[in-house]
């Protein structure tokens, strides 16, 4: 690598130094450089500086006067109508007659100028730039944004949404992930938040104009509130601060835009690999609660510490809560589905035809029978997307037994793995000892069981019957019973509400078969023995 020509100054000036006699010709000789350049070293140990190069002469150089009227011009033009590199090559054809410069050479210059001229015209603004240090006073601001976030759920991964509402004094943050931005999330973000903190800060809540709240974005700082967003606010008593629109407004609330990516980075790399998303908050509401020992930049103490004053000063919390979720009564086809924001859920089959009382949720979807829960599903944010349960068909399969090997509530079921290898086991002897339709409506009966029985009892009892031969769904029900009486044994629960009957200890009713199951061709049990134990017989008997 060669040397700089600082280094060759002072290479130069070192042997003249060392023999001051040598000549500048032998100096220029040794070193392959001009005498001019050893005079310039001998005079001063810094080299000049190299002279600049005068630009060449383009073809563009007519027209570039014009160019940068149009590029100054868009500085203050709305956005979405500023110029182009064509419309400047039109303009310059059209009203000034020039057209010797290529599109390709405007373009070029365009690109490269637009920058400069942005520069150029910040020159002696810099300082406006600049930041001016806040105080934030305990429990009057807090702070709340959307951050993006991917999390494997159930096996698949999908991109989620991750709240965080942030007290601007302490810093203390509470986070919770929904499945989308919808309103119902944003306020029960809020809701969660507040119960955490224990309170409601006093003077305002920054926002930027996330669309739950915010339904037109007017001049300054005016805005036009959606009323739900308005009675919500009104009910926890705060107001609203809407930040200014875009990257210029981002500092008005850029603790809480810091914190969300800080959180992600810190505590969701990897990807979360969860069942639900009720896991994934429980999980994360530790995290919030272990980040009190966390110090602040700038700060002397802890946010548990700092939180500690700050609670103090926070508004109470109203005595009930707001109900975030939105009230629906869609209509459930002959599919026994209803349809949500174009996402179809399942319900029990014998709603078909009736309308129903659904309350959508951040994170869930509720379906009502008058004040009984009758489906509850995760919500869903993909157009068309479905979730089937296989227990809201049971009944029109055992009328339509065909219809299961490839129903989509039986894959979902499968998916989730709530329709288990001994369940497969089971129906797969079940056809093979009764036939395809009969063995399928024995399955049948067997998962109407799990109503009123927990799943391990059930498949214990299934278990039992296939170790003893037999596919009858009566068995089944007798295992079952056997091994929820063991566990109570075990494990004596509450003898009021037993957990494996809701309806306390009975006698399981199973439902009356449409079509019988083949008789059993093994020859009764003998019960001759017993005859020893009727030698007496009541009075008017044969």
């Amino acid at each position: 690598m060669g040397s700089s020509r600082v280094d060759l100054f002072a290479n130069i000036r070192r042997d003249k130094r060392l023999d001051p006699g040598v000549s500048q010709r032998a100096l220029a000789e040794k070193y392959g450089v001009h005498r001019r350049t050893v005079r310039q070293a001998l005079r001063s140990a810094v080299p000049p500086p190299r002279k600049a190069h005068k630009p060449r002469a383009t073809v563009l150089d007519p027209a570039k006067a014009w160019i940068d009227a149009m590029l100054w011009e868009d500085l203050s033009s709305p956005r979405k109508q500023k110029h182009t590199a064509r419309r400047i090559h039109q303009r310059l054809a059209e009203e000034y007659g020039f057209d010797a410069a290529s599109y390709s050479t405007v373009c070029d210059y365009v690109g490269r100028r637009r920058l400069q001229i942005a520069v150029e015209a910040r020159e002696g603004r810099e300082h406006m730039d600049g930041v001016v240090p806040q105080i934030h006073l305990p429990g009057e601001e807090a702070e709340v944004d959307f951050a993006d976030v991917w999390v494997r759920l159930a096996g698949v991964v999908v991109k989620c949404n991750l709240f965080t509402l942030r007290l601007s004094h302490s810093g203390k943050a509470v986070h919770r992930v929904f499945a989308s931005q919808a309103q119902e999330a944003f306020m029960e973000g809020h809701v969660e938040a507040f119960k955490v903190l224990g309170g409601v800060p006093t003077r305002h809540i920054r926002y930027d104009n996330l669309k739950p709240a915010v339904r037109q974005v007017c001049t300054g700082r005016n805005r036009v509130e959606s009323e739900r967003w308005t009675a919500f606010r009104a009910h926890y008593g705060f107001d609203a601060f809407y930040c200014i629109p875009g990257e210029e407004g981002a500092h008005e609330k850029g603790g809480v835009e810091q914190e969300g990516g800080r959180f992600r980075r810190t505590h969701l790399v990897p990807v979360p690999d969860v069942a639900s998303l009720e896991e994934l908050n429980a999980r994360i509401e530790k995290i919030d609660a272990e980040e009190d020992e966390r110090v602040l930049r700038g700060k002397l103490t802890t946010i548990g510490f700092n939180f500690t004053i700050e609670a103090e000063e926070l508004a109470p919390l109203p005595d009930e809560d707001f109900e975030c979720g939105i009230t629906m009564t869609p209509k459930v086809d002959r599919s026994s589905r209803i349809t949500v924001r174009q996402c179809h859920y399942s319900v029990p089959a014998r709603f078909i035809g009736q309308r129903v009382r659904v309350l959508l949720r951040g994170n869930e979807l509720l379906v009502f029978d008058r004040r009984k829960v009758v489906a509850r599903h995760p919500r869903l944010t993909k157009r068309y997307d479905y979730r089937d349960e296989l227990d809201h068909y049971l009944e029109i399969l055992l009328a339509k037994p065909g219809a299961m090997a490839g129903s989509t509530a039986l894959a979902t079921a499968r998916a989730e793995g709530s329709f288990t290898s001994v369940h497969e086991a089971f129906w797969a002897q079940a056809r093979t000892d009764h036939g395809d339709a009969a063995g399928t409506r024995a399955l049948i009966e067997v998962l109407l069981l799990h109503r009123r029985l927990p799943a391990d009892v059930v498949l214990a009892g299934i278990t039992a019957s296939l170790t003893a031969g037999s596919t009858s769904p009566d068995v089944v029900a007798i295992e079952a019973r056997k091994a929820a009486a063991e566990a109570r044994e075990k494990e004596p629960a509450d003898e009021e509400n037993p957990p494996w009957d809701e309806h306390g200890d009975h006698v399981v009713s199973l439902p009356v078969r449409s079509v019988p199951l083949p008789a059993d061709t093994r020859p009764p049990p003998s019960v001759d023995i017993y005859d020893q134990l009727l030698t007496r017989r009541p009075k008017g008997t044969a």
